[in-house]
């Protein structure tokens, strides 16, 4: 048994109606991805513009130090040849004292005869 004409037709159409509304679907699905994507790319190009502004402004501030140490650093070779200097006269100075202790010791060996 064939069902009738009419039934095929109506079948057909329904057949029709959930296909458009299948694709309609997929449709609003892949044009709601691509809104999304869209989204995202703006979000990501702002991000981008902050990393790129805190870059510049990281770039600034660390040729402002390198100005700065430059400005300082014959300071700083002084201070090390200071020290230095320091460390020099300290050991003159252990000298001098273990010096003078062994001349106190002959003295009162001297003394003492």
């Amino acid at each position: 048994m064939e069902p009738a004409e009419a039934d095929i037709t109506e079948l057909c159409q329904d057949m029709f109606s959930k296909m458009a509304t299948h694709l309609t679907g997929k449709l609003t699905a892949t044009s709601e991805d691509y809104k999304l994507l869209e989204y995202m790319n703006k979000l990501t190009s702002l991000k981008y513009l902050e990393m790129k502004d805190i870059a510049v402004n990281i770039s600034r501030n660390l040729k402002d130090l390198n100005q700065k140490y430059a400005a300082i650093q014959p300071y700083m070779d002084q201070i090390t040849l200071i020290e230095e200097q320091i460390a020099a006269l300290e050991q003159a100075a252990y000298k001098f004292n273990a010096d003078s202790k062994k001349l106190e010791a002959k003295f009162k060996k001297l003394e003492r005869r």
